[in-house]
């Protein structure tokens, strides 16, 4: 099946399926004379359990451990899992029975205010959470870029992942609680270096401890600096520098 194909038996989006490839998860069987990605019964078999696996909630780092480390350690997962959706069932259960609890209050003459708090707070839990944050960037030379950012602005080596070929076709730098993903250029979806653009379209700004000895650190590993540490009248002081493909990159801290 193309690539085309697995995405509308799936229901997971052509973005999704390269994504998966990218980062080593479930990769294509092989490809057509014309460069299309073909998935053949083994790719299949393997997104289908990715599939399901995500359905339960599991993250892709789970789902990578889950079906890399075999029966034991699927087992493992699905065990804390199991756990997790107890304590659902268990929050779900308490917010019922106050809410029949409340209802019976509005029949009488207590003050169902003390419920209500109790309600909200257990509405609160039940909501889904966002876990993270991760900013993608786009770059024609992952590798490149990859080295220099942690070089140059000290951001921390995440993961590089390579194709068959051995080219950078993804790569994470840590930014404090964030993370950056480098994306390859896709035409396909519209993303393009701010170098193959002649302009960026996005701009990053992290937060550092000392904006002055940071910028010291930058200029001596010889980055591009657009301007030196400056007090902004917006309360943070910060200075900008360029990477080699043209994103501007702002590094900055809260004035006292």
């Amino acid at each position: 099946m193309k690539v085309g194909e697995v995405a509308a038996a799936t229901g997971l989006t052509v973005r999704t399926l390269h994504h998966y490839e990218e980062i080593g998860l479930v990769a294509p069987t092989g490809r057509t004379a014309a460069g299309h990605r073909v998935y053949g019964p083994t790719a299949l078999e393997r997104l289908y359990r990715v599939s399901l696996l995500r359905s339960l909630g599991l993250s892709l780092t789970q789902v990578r451990e889950s079906l890399d480390g075999g029966a034991s350690q699927l087992r493992e997962v699905i065990t804390e899992h199991v756990a997790l959706a107890d304590d659902d069932v268990a929050r779900q259960q308490r917010l019922r029975s106050r809410l029949v609890s409340l209802l019976e209050l509005l029949d009488g003459d207590r003050d169902p205010s003390t419920d209500l708090l109790a309600i909200l707070q257990d509405m609160a839990v039940l909501q889904p959470a966002l876990e993270r944050r991760v900013s993608i960037l786009v770059y024609a030379d992952i590798e490149a870029a990859h080295a220099y950012l942690v070089r140059v602005f000290g951001l921390g080596a995440g993961e590089l992942v390579r194709d068959e070929a051995g080219s950078a076709v993804h790569g994470v730098v840590q930014a404090g609680d964030g993370e950056v993903w480098l994306h390859r250029e896709s035409e396909e979806f519209g993303l393009a270096s701010p170098r193959t653009l002649g302009a960026a379209s996005a701009t990053m700004a992290v937060l550092v401890d000392a904006v002055d000895e940071h910028h010291r650190h930058a200029v001596t590993e010889g980055a591009s600096v657009r301007y030196p540490p400056t007090d902004q009248p917006y309360g943070f002081r910060e200075y900008g520098a360029v990477d080699p493909e043209g994103h501007l990159w702002s590094f900055m801290r809260p004035l006292d």
